[in-house]
C-alpha cells in the first residue's frame, strides 16, 4: 500500500499503466496452471488459490459490508461461487480481476438482502486549504496511526465508494480492470473516484480532532 496520503487523494486522477510487471505476468500464468488443475478435479489446487487470494477477498468484502462476520460469510460464498463458475473464466483478464467481480457482486447481493442504505453525512464543502492541512497532518503521523485513521474514515463511506477506493488505491487495479469488476464505464469511474476521494477527505477533516490538525498543519 502506498503510504503518501497525497498520492491517494490530492494528485490528479490518472489511469495507471496497464503493462504488467514480470511478477504479475508470472502470477497470471501460475494462476492458470492451478485453474486447469482445479477443473481437472484437483482439490489441493483450489485450496492454493483460496490461500493466495483470501486476504484480498476479505479486504474488499469488509470495506463494502462494514461487518466482520458478514464479510467472512460473503468471502466464503464468493470462493464457492468462484469454484462453480471457474469453467467460465476465459483468461481474457487477470484472474484476480475476475475474482474481484465475483466478490463485488456477492457483496451487492448481501447488501440488497439486508436492505442497507449508503451512509450520508452532512459534511461541509472541503476547501483546497483544508485538504492540504489534512494532508500535512496525515503525512507526519506514524504509519500505524495514519492507516488506522484512514480505515476508520473509510468505514463511513458507502459500500460502492469504499470498493472503488479499495480497488484503485489499495489493490492498485487499473480503471480498465475496475470497469470489468463493477460494470461501470471508465469515464464514470473517473468521476466516481474523484467524488469518493473528496468525500473521504471531507470525512477525515470532519473526524480528526481539531488540536491534531492544528498541531500538524
Amino acid at each position: 500500500m502506498v503510504t503518501n496520503f497525497s498520492t491517494y487523494f490530492l494528485d490528479s486522477l490518472v489511469t495507471k499503466p496497464v503493462l504488467l510487471s514480470s511478477n504479475h505476468q508470472m502470477t497470471r500464468t501460475n494462476d492458470q496452471h492451478y485453474i486447469d488443475k482445479i477443473l481437472a478435479g484437483d482439490a489441493q489446487a483450489y485450496t492454493f488459490l483460496v490461500n493466495r487470494y483470501k486476504d484480498m477477498v476479505f479486504t474488499l468484502a469488509i470495506r463494502m459490508l462494514k461487518n466482520r462476520e458478514e464479510a467472512e460469510e460473503v468471502s466464503q460464498d464468493a470462493f464457492i461461487k468462484m469454484y462453480h463458475k471457474l469453467s467460465k473464466f476465459k483468461g481474457d483478464s487477470k484472474f484476480s480481476t475476475w475474482l474481484y467481480k465475483v466478490v463485488y457482486n456477492t457483496c451487492l447481493d448481501r447488501l440488497k438482502k439486508n436492505k442497507k442504505d449508503a451512509v450520508v453525512l452532512p459534511l461541509e464543502e472541503v476547501t483546497e486549504r483544508q485538504l492540504k492541512t489534512v494532508d500535512n497532518a496525515l503525512e507526519q503521523m506514524e504509519q500505524k496511526e495514519r492507516t488506522k485513521a484512514i480505515q476508520e474514515c473509510m468505514a463511513l463511506l458507502s459500500p460502492d465508494e469504499s470498493a472503488l477506493l479499495t480497488l484503485f488505491y489499495f489493490e492498485e487495479l487499473t480503471l480498465k480492470e475496475i470497469s470489468k469488476v463493477t460494470g461501470t464505464s471508465i469515464n464514470n469511474l473517473k468521476v466516481k473516484l474523484f467524488r469518493s476521494r473528496k468525500k473521504l477527505a471531507a470525512i477525515i477533516q470532519h473526524k480528526m480532532a481539531p488540536e491534531i490538525v492544528k498541531s500538524y498543519g
